[in-house]
Order: structure tokens, then C-alpha cells, then sequence
């Protein structure tokens, strides 16, 4: 059992409606304050914001508390300054702390707020008789804006505004304002009410820790990463980062909480710079429940989130970008500024974002052609730096549309080829791959000096850019390009047959048509067919609809895309910010409502910090775009039934627009313009033992085979519990594939069984009941017996969709060393037994790992590849 009280317990492990058993002391029942309280009750007290109970407006109020904890009664009269009553929350949502007892912990945080002074709540007697008031540790009203005010900032310290931000920011972007030099040490503290936890001495005020002694608890705990091994592997290889001692890797519970402290130091930060309320110990109530459901899968932040959150970049560089999974950028306005969507996709690419981009600026801009006079070139010295990169690329798209001087490059700045790259890890190739994109800019451009551009020179340059990008040591990129579906060059584009030349790199976007709803699909089907490109997106719906089963409402009215996986609809230089819920992970939907709160609360996090991009500042701030996800939906629907997912859509989406309200006025920010999605999944669902997104699986049981350097660390750990390890395919004196026998588990229907309809309707279900966004489907099909339905399908199911994408069946074998391989029962049974249940030691002695590629993940959306190879491994 984790932590040494009762109290603390019972912050962990909430359950539906716990009792007050026998063996539990007096003081603990004291904490619960009734003699039965609800999960409802429970959580409504950590997820419903104190400050959003001071709002000015009483009818708000008292429709917020008796929508969200009606158990608890009737809102008091509001007093001015006074938050509403809350006696469970300043009992029960007590941080955990290993030193004292549960009735100390509940009064030993009494602050010296006076009774009956503006904070001071006077809580309703308990069932068991009057209870004295209790002064509150809450900190002035969230309304109160002076700068003199002090703050609570945690262990009864006090901040005051003034000393940490000057009463006047001015700064001329959020993003400035944000990177504002390191706050001061705080003013002298009030003699603590408890000890103090061991990091605070060297936190500083405008950071968030998780108690030390809560997060030990949770060492020696198994986390329950799933498919025999696979998760544990995939986490290993490709979430764990490196210590500052550089000789260890991080743990699963070290993992988890480094991703709420940056989580909640997002949320610290914003709310002091806005001189608005922080509670600390509040805080420490919730970030220890969204730490005990991200541990256990419930729900986790995306693969972006799990390697960048509370890491330098976030926290000292300030590269909020890299929290986000994808983009959009329109090529549209290409004759006010030529280069700025190249220029996008390459430093979002860069950071791990996979953008998506339209053709649009197709024949509105001519190419002029550079300036090739000697006296007027300069040279560029290239920095190296990511954004050294993108300004050499910049300059050299803009001399050729605005006849501007031809840059002589200099790379001698780069560093060399092998060299370690810090922040998100793997080894520089050297500049001659920066030298060979510009080579290959050139030749996409000169051909047409004095014409339009045209389409194939937009998603030319976009593909050769995507390529650098892989080649320069991420490990893949992901892009989508989006057409007229009446354009014969663009649909064309993949047909490597008529293109040839765009064979090696053409590979590098899914290609999809922005449809328009009633066309004549046929044509577009027979190219689907053979390759499963293009894929299909209705930009009406995207723009009309929020859930397909409501009113259309326009809301997106200005979006102009997707993202490269189409679960999210996206405006030109819009990122999207995603988080993953596991709904078979949950025994009741009273449980999964409450993690939806807590998975939502990390993505609104995610949204207050802006990019270094002005143009994509502008969108982001307006619209908060949010795509809550699930996945495993395969599991679940095999164990509850379609109609109780039904059930958990329709009140699962409700709580999570409750839940945009209040966390939006809490944090005094717009409500999301969207929220929900579901997005493809890939190396996060592997962690969790989940089927990806709505996706059923290739078979009940399979070999997983995952790559993996010969010298990497992580191999004889996997030797020597048995499984089995074969030189690679094509590369085998450098990497080796591993085959780890998987189980999706008994009765899980998979793509055998489920039919092309099936799986499209499935989407369309999806997109009515759940997604106000988009359902990222890839329908896989037989070319043979199902091809001639496609354009059948999508007539019929058009209205009911905005998005999806198709993928031909592979037949076993069709390459070597395939991602998946079916197998028999027989053969997984031979195979676990090999095992005798031992797992792999990852940790032993920890050291790093000695082919840097080790250290890349799946930085984009995971599932996002681009070529029908990918395609098969992740989906």
C-alpha cells in the first residue's frame, strides 16, 4: 500500500462511494467528514477551482457548484471576497505527507488568515455535529489584482507579486513575457505548518514539486505497461531520458513526475504573471491524482508531452512548441510572404511537430528567379542552430521569388557529422545534408524561373525539407498535403510511375483531396486502390460541425486543414495540442468522467505556453484547440458493449465541456473552440497495452518486432530472458529486430472480421458521439473484394464524416521482418513459456546508452507515417 496514513490513501486510491469501515480510526473518519462520500464528492473538491467559486457573479456560482458536486448540498449565500464553504476540500484534498498523521495533516495547515476575515470560509456542520470554523489557507480573491498582495506559494510561504514581476509588463508578445529573467527568491516565510519538503530550499518560487516523499512511495510500484514486455521496451527505448548525472535513466515513476511538476509549473507560472490566485497545497492534492493516473495509464499526455514536459526545453528554453504534436500552415498568402510556409513546416518539423499544408498558392506567385550579380551576393555564414537552418532555407526561397541576391552559404559553423544533439537527443549529420536541400530547393525552382509556381514545386519543396529533416536525425517526419481532388498533377503526385523523380522523397507526406460533399469519388478511388492515396477531407464539415450528431455552428469557420493524422481541424500556422484516456483502463464511468477531468487539465496546461511564433501566437491564444483522445476502444467495445461506449461518449464529452468552463475562468483564458478527437496513436498505446485509437487489431495474436541498434544496452537484458533477437534485414551488422510475442487479449475482433463498412461506420459513430474535432481513420481493406465499395462508401457516409484515409492489405511476408507477423496460439504460448515470466532488466546499472540513436522518439504524431511500409508498423 502506498503512504503511511489513511489520509494519504484516501487521496490516492479514490473509489466509488467508500464506506467508513471498522478498522479505520476516528481521526481518519474525521477527514471524510460523512459517513459516505462519492467519488463525485471526492474529486469534484481537487478539480473544481477555488477561485472559480469566488467569481463575482452569484448565478454562475451556484449553477457551477450544483452542476458539478450536487452531493454536497446547496451553495451557501455568497459573501464578497469568500469562496463557497468547502469543509472536504480543506480535509479530505490534503497533500500527502509522510510526516505527519491524517488529523495533523488537516489541521496543522491552518493559516493566520483571522476568523471571519475576507478567505476565511465558515464550513456547514458535519453529519456528526457543529465543526468551528476553520480558517482557510485559500489566498485572496482571484479578482484582486493589486500587486502588493501576498500569496500563498506553498508550506505556508507567501509570495508577493511585486517582488517576483514588475506591476507593468508591456512586453509586445506573450512569448516575450514569458521568457522574462528567473523570479527572485522569495520574501521572508511565515514559520512553516508542517516541514517543509526536502526540494523546496532549491525550487524556485515560480516552480511546482511534487512532495519527494509522496513520489518515493511510488518506487518499488510496478507500472503496468502491457502486451508482455512491449511497453516497458517502447518506454525504455524511447521515453526514459537521461539524468543529470548523465549515467542513468529515468524510471517510470521519475518519468511521471517530471511531467506533472512541469505540468503544474505551467499552470504556477501563468497564474502569478496574471496576478491571479495560486494555491500550493491545493495544488499538491491535485498534481498527486493526476500523478497516480498517469502511473497506472489511466491516461497519459502524448509521446511530445511524456519525453518534453518539465525538461529544459520547456522550463529554461521556453520551447513550448515541442508540447504541441502538430500543425498546419496554408500556402495561400504566398505572394505576401513567399517563404513563411517552408519556413514553418521546417523549424515545426525541427522541433518534432508534423505539419500539415495546403497547395494553394499554386499560380499566384511567380518565381523571379535570384540575383545573380557577383557585386550583389553576400555571404551567410549558416549558425548551428535550428533556427541558423531555417533562415538559410528562408533566404534562399525569397531570393528566387523576390529577386533578391543569391546567398553564398558558408557551413563551416555546423558542427560535424557524429557530433551529440542536446534537448531532444540523437547525433548531427553534419551540414551536407543542409547543402544538398539547398541543392535541391534549386532544382525544384530553376526549371520554372519566370512562371507560376505550381503545385509540384509547393509539395516538392515541402517533401525535400520533410527528407532533410529525417536525415538530419529525427527519426521520421510527418507531413500531409492537401489537393483539389479534380487536379490531376496533384493527385498524380504519387505515381511514381508518371513522377518518377519524386520516388525518393515523395514518401515523406500522406497525400489527401479536400473533397466537397456530393462528388463523383470514383475517379480518386481508382489511385486509392493501388497505393491507398489519396486520402479525404471535407473542409466544410471541419468548418461547419462540431460533433457530426449537433447543429452546424460554424465556430470553425476559419480553419483551412488538418494535422498530418486528420484528428484535428486546424487554422494556417495552428498547432494542436493532444492528450491519450483509456477507457477499458476503468471500472466505472463514474472513474473515467474524473480522469477526463484530470487528462484535460494537462492539455489546457499545455495551452497557456505560447510558441516563438507571432503568426501561430495569434490563433493559438483564440482558440485553446484541445483533442481529448481515447484509445483501446477495440478492448472496450469487446468487454462493455457499443451501447455502453455510447453511454461514455455522450457524458464523457458533457464533463469535458463543464470542465473547458471552469478551468478556462480559473486560468482567465477562452473556452477551446474544440476538445475532442481521436487520434491514431501509436507508441503510446503500446505503453498501455491498448489498441491504437478506434483501430482493431491484425490478429489476436502476433509478434511485435521492434528495431533496436546492436550495441544498444537494452539487448542483453532481452537475451537473457529469452526472447527472441535476429540481425536485421538490409542493415545486419548495425541493428537487430526483436520479437516480442503480444495477446490484444480474448474476444478483441480484429481486421479479419471487421469489414470495410464496419470500420468506416465505426468512424462515423465516433465523429458523432465523440469528436467535435476530427476520428483519425485509416480503413485497412482487401484491394480485391472491397476496392470496388470505396466510392460507394464515402457517398454514403460524407455527410456523417471530415475526415479519413484508406490502407490496401499486405500480404504476410510482403517484406521481411514485417512490424506485425500473425501467429498461433500454439506458437504465443511457446514463446511466453520461453520466458517463465521474467521480465527484462532495463535498469541494471543504468548506463547511457551508447548508439545515440537510442535517445530519438516518435516526435510527431505517432502513428503519422508516410509511406504504406510505416503505415503497417504503427497503426
Amino acid at each position: 500500500m502506498l503512504g503511511s496514513s489513511v489520509g494519504a490513501r484516501r487521496l490516492l486510491q479514490v473509489r466509488p462511494s467508500p464506506a467508513i469501515t471498522p478498522g479505520w480510526s476516528s481521526a481518519s473518519a474525521s477527514i471524510l467528514h460523512r459517513p459516505k462520500l462519492t467519488l463525485a464528492s471526492n474529486l469534484s473538491q481537487l478539480l473544481y477551482p477555488a477561485s472559480f467559486c469566488t467569481s463575482p457573479s452569484i448565478l454562475r456560482q451556484k449553477q457551477a457548484w450544483v452542476a458539478f458536486a450536487p452531493d454536497l448540498g446547496p451553495l451557501p449565500r455568497a459573501r464578497r471576497r469568500r469562496a463557497p464553504p468547502t469543509p472536504i476540500m480543506e480535509r479530505y484534498c490534503r497533500p500527502f505527507s509522510s510526516s505527519s498523521s491524517p488529523s495533523a495533516s488537516c489541521s496543522s495547515s491552518v493559516s493566520s488568515i483571522p476568523e471571519g476575515s475576507a478567505g476565511a470560509p465558515s464550513p456547514p456542520p458535519s453529519p456528526g455535529g457543529p465543526t468551528a470554523k476553520q480558517p482557510s489557507s485559500r489566498t485572496s480573491h482571484p479578482g484582486h489584482t493589486s500587486h502588493a498582495h501576498s500569496r500563498r506559494v506553498g508550506n505556508n510561504r507567501t509570495l508577493n507579486a511585486a517582488h517576483c514581476w514588475e506591476k507593468d509588463v508591456t512586453s509586445t508578445s506573450t512569448a516575450a513575457a514569458f521568457s522574462s529573467s528567473p523570479l527572485p527568491a522569495d520574501p521572508p516565510a511565515a514559520p512553516p505548518a508542517h516541514p517543509p519538503s526536502q526540494a523546496d530550499d532549491n525550487v524556485p518560487p515560480h516552480r511546482f514539486r511534487l512532495d519527494p516523499s509522496f513520489v518515493q512511495q511510488w518506487e518499488d510500484e510496478d507500472p503496468p505497461f502491457g502486451f508482455n514486455g512491449l511497453g516497458e521496451l517502447v518506454y525504455r527505448r524511447t521515453y526514459s531520458r537521461m539524468k543529470a548525472d548523465g549515467e542513468h535513466r529515468e524510471r517510470w515513476f521519475e518519468t511521471v513526475g517530471r511531467v506533472v511538476n512541469g505540468t503544474f509549473s505551467m499552470q504556477k507560472e501563468w497564474l502569478l504573471r496574471q496576478s491571479l490566485e495560486w494555491d500550493e497545497e491545493r495544488a499538491q492534492g491535485l498534481a498527486q491524482e493526476m500523478y497516480r493516473r498517469i502511473f497506472e495509464m489511466k491516461f497519459l499526455p502524448p509521446g511530445r508531452g511524456l519525453w518534453a514536459m518539465g525538461t529544459t526545453l520547456t522550463e529554461d528554453r521556453r520551447l513550448y512548441a515541442a508540447l504541441n504534436n502538430c500543425g498546419f500552415v496554408s500556402t495561400q498568402d504566398m505572394a505576401n510572404d513567399p517563404s513563411a510556409p517552408f519556413a514553418f513546416l521546417m523549424d515545426a518539423s525541427m522541433l518534432g511537430v508534423g505539419v500539415g499544408f495546403d497547395t494553394l498558392g499554386a499560380g499566384r506567385v511567380t518565381v523571379w528567379g535570384p540575383n545573380r550579380r557577383p557585386e550583389a551576393r553576400k555571404t551567410f555564414v549558416i549558425p548551428d542552430s535550428r533556427e541558423g537552418w531555417v533562415e538559410s532555407v528562408k533566404y534562399l526561397i525569397d531570393a528566387y521569388f523576390l529577386n533578391l541576391p543569391l546567398p553564398a552559404f558558408d557551413y563551416s559553423s555546423i558542427r560535424p557529422a557524429g557530433s551529440p544533439i542536446k534537448g531532444f537527443g540523437g547525433v548531427s549529420q553534419g551540414g551536407e545534408i543542409l547543402e544538398a536541400l539547398h541543392g535541391d530547393i534549386q532544382g525544384v525552382l530553376d526549371p520554372i524561373v519566370g512562371e507560376p509556381v505550381s503545385v509540384t514545386a509547393i509539395v516538392d519543396m515541402m517533401n525535400l525539407i520533410g527528407k532533410c529533416v529525417v536525415a538530419g536525425n529525427v527519426r521520421r517526419t510527418a507531413e500531409i498535403a492537401f489537393g483539389a481532388p479534380e487536379d490531376e498533377e496533384y493527385v498524380d503526385l504519387k505515381n511514381y510511375e508518371k513522377n518518377p523523380h519524386r520516388a525518393a522523397y515523395g514518401w515523406t507526406s500522406n497525400n489527401s483531396v479536400f473533397a466537397s460533399v456530393g462528388m463523383d469519388y470514383e475517379n480518386v478511388c481508382e489511385r486509392v486502390q493501388r497505393n491507398g492515396e489519396p486520402g479525404f477531407a471535407w473542409l466544410e464539415n471541419m468548418r461547419a460541425y462540431g460533433r457530426m450528431g449537433s447543429p452546424p455552428d460554424w465556430r470553425d469557420a476559419r480553419a483551412m486543414g488538418g494535422n498530418p493524422c486528420l484528428e484535428q481541424t486546424l487554422e494556417s500556422f495552428e498547432l494542436c495540442c493532444l492528450v491519450e484516456t483509456f477507457p477499458d483502463k476503468h471500472d466505472s464511468l463514474e472513474d473515467f468522467l474524473a480522469t477526463l477531468q484530470f487528462a484535460f487539465l494537462y492539455a489546457k496546461t499545455v495551452t497557456l505556453g505560447p510558441t516563438h511564433w507571432a503568426k501561430t501566437n495569434a490563433v493559438m491564444l483564440r482558440n485553446r484547440r484541445i483533442g481529448c483522445s481515447m484509445s483501446g476502444l477495440a478492448q472496450f467495445v469487446t468487454r462493455k458493449g457499443m451501447g455502453e461506449l455510447h453511454r461514455w461518449c455522450e457524458e464523457g464529452y458533457q464533463t469535458l465541456q463543464e470542465a473547458d468552463q471552469r478551468y478556462s475562468e480559473w486560468l482567465s483564458i477562452p473556452r477551446s473552440v474544440k476538445t475532442t478527437s481521436i487520434k491514431p496513436s501509436g507508441t503510446v498505446s503500446l505503453l498501455a497495452g491498448a489498441t491504437p485509437g478506434m483501430h482493431f487489431p491484425e490478429s489476436r495474436f502476433y509478434l511485435r518486432r521492434v528495431r533496436l541498434a546492436k550495441n544498444s544496452e537494452l539487448l542483453p537484458p532481452l537475451l537473457e530472458v529469452g526472447y527472441v533477437v535476429e540481425p536485421a534485414a538490409g542493415d545486419p551488422e548495425r541493428t537487430c529486430v526483436v520479437e516480442i510475442p503480444v495477446d490484444v487479449g480474448e474476444g478483441v475482433r480484429t481486421l479479419k472480421e471487421v469489414g470495410l463498412w464496419e470500420q468506416v461506420a465505426f468512424a462515423a459513430f465516433l465523429q458523432r458521439h465523440w469528436a467535435d474535432n476530427q476520428v483519425s481513420c485509416t480503413v485497412t481493406f482487401d484491394p480485391a473484394t472491397e476496392g470496388k465499395d470505396l466510392a460507394r462508401a464515402l457517398d454514403v457516409f460524407q455527410y456523417q464524416l471530415k475526415g479519413i484515409s484508406f490502407l490496401p492489405k499486405m500480404e504476410a511476408g510482403a517484406y521481411p521482418q514485417m512490424p506485425y507477423e500473425e501467429i498461433s496460439e500454439e506458437e504465443y504460448r511457446e514463446r511466453t513459456e520461453r520466458l517463465r515470466g521474467r521480465r527484462p532488466d532495463f535498469w541494471r546499472g543504468g548506463a547511457a546508452v551508447e548508439d545515440k540513436k537510442e535517445e530519438l522518439l516518435d516526435k510527431f504524431c505517432e502513428s503519422c507515417s508516410t509511406n504504406v511500409e510505416d503505415r503497417n508498423e504503427e497503426k
